[in-house]
C-alpha cells in the first residue's frame, strides 16, 4: 500500500447503504470520469442499476442523500457546487483518506458492489476500472488488503475456487458467510491414507480426471458468459448515466 501523510479514515463498520453509495462513486469515477462527480440523481441511478450489483437495490433520492451526508461526516466523500450553485455533485476522497492504491481501490469497489466473488470473476470486473495484468497481481493486492483487515477469504488465495469478500460489515449486520473451503481432488488424493493394492480401482482414476476437466471447462464457460453479460449491462448503465447528466444540463440551460 502507498504511504501518505494524510490522516486516514477507517473503512470498517460501513453499513450496507454506505458501501453501495461509496462503491458507486468509486466505480463512476473510474469508468465515466467525464460524468463525475455525480449528481444526487446519477448516484441514485447508479445505486439501483441492475448489473454489477448484488443485491439489487431500490433506494430513493432521500435514502441516497441521507447516506451521502453520513459518508461526508465520516470524511470519505465531499460535496461540490457547480457554477451558480444550482446543482450539488458528490465525489469520493478514497485516494486521500485511505492508503489504497488504484488496483486495491478497484478491488474494494467490486467487492462493495457485488459482495463475495471468485478470483477470476473479481479480476475481470475490477479490470474494467484499472488494469490487473495477472492472477498473481490480483493475489498480491488481495493479500495486502487481507493484511489490512479489509478483505477475507475462505482459504489460501492460490487454491482454485476460493472466494473473497470485503470485511467492512458492521457487527450488527447479518451477512452471508463465505462458503467453507474444501480441498480439490488433487489435494484430497495426497491427503488420503494409502489403500491396499487389491482395493485400488484403475478405471476410477481417468473417470475422475475427465469429470474434473469437464466441470472446470463448464465453470469457465459459465463465468465468461456472466462476464460478457455484465460488460453489456455496464455499457447500458453508463449510457443511461450520460443521458441523465445531459438531461440535467439541458434543464439548467433552459432554466
Amino acid at each position: 500500500m502507498s504511504e501518505s501523510s494524510t490522516e486516514h479514515v477507517s473503512l470498517k463498520d460501513l453499513p450496507r447503504k454506505q458501501r453501495r453509495v461509496l462503491g458507486v462513486l468509486l466505480e463512476k469515477a473510474f469508468t465515466v470520469p467525464e460524468q463525475y462527480p455525480l449528481t444526487l440523481k446519477a448516484a441514485t441511478t447508479g445505486c439501483n442499476q441492475k448489473n454489477n450489483r448484488d443485491p439489487v437495490s431500490n433506494y430513493d433520492e432521500d435514502d441516497v442523500l441521507e447516506t451521502l451526508n453520513q459518508l461526508q461526516e465520516r470524511g470519505l466523500i465531499g460535496c461540490l457546487h457547480t457554477e451558480g450553485g444550482r446543482t450539488e455533485r458528490y465525489r469520493h476522497y478514497m485516494r486521500h483518506k485511505t492508503p489504497l492504491n488504484e488496483q486495491q481501490l478497484a478491488i474494494m469497489t467490486e467487492l462493495m458492489l457485488r459482495g463475495k466473488q471468485q478470483l477470476g470473476e473479481l479480476r475481470t470486473r475490477a479490470s474494467r476500472m484499472v488494469g490487473i495484468d495477472s492472477q498473481e497481481d490480483l493475489r498480491r493486492e488481495l493479500q495486502s488488503l487481507m493484511d489490512a483487515g479489509l478483505v477475507r477469504a475462505n482459504g489460501p488465495l492460490d487454491r482454485r475456487g476460493i472466494e473473497v469478500d470485503h470485511d467492512l460489515y458492521p457487527r450488527s449486520e447479518n451477512h452471508e458467510p463465505l462458503a467453507t473451503y474444501s480441498v480439490d481432488d488433487s489435494d484430497a488424493v495426497t491427503s488420503r491414507p494409502a489403500s491396499p493394492p487389491q482395493q485400488m480401482s484403475r478405471p476410477a482414476v481417468p473417470e475422475v480426471l475427465v469429470s474434473n476437466a469437464s466441470n472446470e471447462r463448464f465453470t469457465n464457460l459459465e463465468s465468461m458468459i456472466r462476464e460478457l453479460r455484465d460488460e453489456l449491462a455496464s455499457v447500458r448503465s453508463e449510457f443511461q448515466t450520460l443521458q441523465n447528466s445531459f438531461e440535467d444540463l439541458r434543464r439548467q440551460l433552459g432554466g
